[in-house]
């Protein structure tokens, strides 16, 4: 805190001179107000003196008057550089009243409404924690500090769910989402912070949570990893494998997270094995997309593009679907069942579908400027397919 204090302090000096100055200038005026009334006392005792000269007619009256002129000359002199008189003087005591209480009320007022709480914390968070246990401690005085930042109280969650202090970052996840909006990341790790916080037992409030971060992101992973793990636990194996599939297929390639789900799906793919049931079929259709040349200077590279597939005959939702941008275009990409939309409603669920890219400046599948349509197909269709956008979305 020296860094703080010193500045402070000498900011400190600076105010106090204001008030001591003027304090030191006064009694150099007393001085002088003192030597004013001498001078006059002397010239009024020579003026007295030639008066009485005059009267004993020692001096003429013309001396006389050359000896007042004379006195009064020397009035003036010794009062030439004499300060004008101030009509108003605070005197000694307040000032140095306030010379001691001004600096005792600023420190008061600092640490009651001030930030030292904060400069000591951005102190800390400079330097490296030295445990899990020390980063939870600031995070949990930063959050004291910042009540309302939702970055905080997410950092401070996945701080406690590091400590498997699931239901301490249930609320911190809870908090933060009331504050940054029900985004899908956070709401997938409110979900399972509830679920491991209650001892895996799945309940209604999870599967709403889940399923409102899915509607909005198809892919958040948080998400799609934990209906893994309940659908697991719950006996569920297919659902698992779906929802796992699913997750595998957000992840980059060579994520440490990989070889962990394909051994969960190998696992769920025993168990229904044992149970006499083998894994449903997956369909995977693979298409190429790109922008027709006509339309290349009426859209921008950051537009969003929905691919997706839906049933020729059935529910107009997406079967399975990927987002992309107008800068990746053209691009492959590979729609399967664990791109569904829903664990219900897969492509292998269908035997016919259509495939569809849609350019959406908004960002909403449902609703866009350009579209490309391609013709009804199978679903176990193993050839390359090939998609132009290339019409008004009407």
């Amino acid at each position: 805190m020296t860094e703080f204090w010193l500045p402070a302090g000498l900011l400190l000096l600076v105010a106090l001179s204001f008030l001591l100055i003027p304090v030191l200038r006064v009694r150099r005026a007393q001085q002088e107000e003192d030597r004013t009334a001498l001078n006059v006392a002397l010239y009024q005792e020579r003026v007295a003196e030639l008066q009485a000269q005059g009267e004993a007619g020692v001096l003429t009256a013309e001396q006389l008057d050359r000896g007042r002129d004379e006195a009064a000359r020397e009035l003036l002199a010794d009062t030439d550089n004499a300060e004008p008189d101030r009509s108003a003087r605070l005197g000694k005591t307040l000032p140095l009243l306030a010379a001691v209480l001004v600096p005792v009320m600023g420190l008061g007022l600092y640490l009651h409404f001030g930030a030292s709480d904060k400069v000591e914390l951005t102190r800390e968070f400079a330097q490296a924690p030295q445990s899990v246990q020390e980063m939870t401690s600031r995070l949990e005085r930063a959050v004291q500090a910042q009540p309302d930042s939702a970055e905080g109280l997410y950092l401070l969650g996945r701080a406690y769910m590091a400590q498997e202090r699931a239901a301490d970052a249930a609320k911190a996840f809870e908090r933060a989402a009331a504050l940054a909006g029900r985004q899908p990341e956070l709401l997938g790790q409110w979900a399972q912070a509830l679920y491991f916080g209650n001892g895996k037992q799945w309940t209604a409030q999870m599967q709403a949570l889940t399923d409102e971060a899915l509607k909005a992101d198809p892919a958040e992973v948080t998400s799609l990893g934990l209906l893994g793990i309940a659908a697991f636990e719950d006996g569920r194996y297919q659902q698992a494998i779906d929802y796992w599939n699913r997750l595998i297929a957000q992840l980059p390639e060579g994520d440490a997270s990989r070889a962990a789900l394909q051994g969960g799906i190998e696992r769920a793919g025993e168990r229904l094995k044992a149970a006499g049931q083998a894994p449903a079929t997956s369909a995977r259709l693979t298409v190429r997309v790109e922008l027709a040349p006509a339309l290349k200077d009426k859209v921008r590279p950051d537009d969003s593009v929905f691919i997706f597939a839906r049933a020729s005959s059935g529910p107009p939702m997406p079967l399975a679907a990927k987002r992309v941008t107008v800068a990746d275009l053209p691009i492959e990409v590979q729609l399967s069942d664990s791109d569904a939309m829903m664990p219900n409603m897969k492509l292998s669920s269908f035997p016919e579908v259509q495939l569809v890219a849609r350019v959406s400046r908004a960002g909403q599948p449902t609703k866009g400027e350009w579209i490309g349509r391609g013709s009804p197909l199978a679903s176990s269709t193993e050839a390359p397919q090939h998609l132009t956008i290339d019409s008004p979305d009407l």
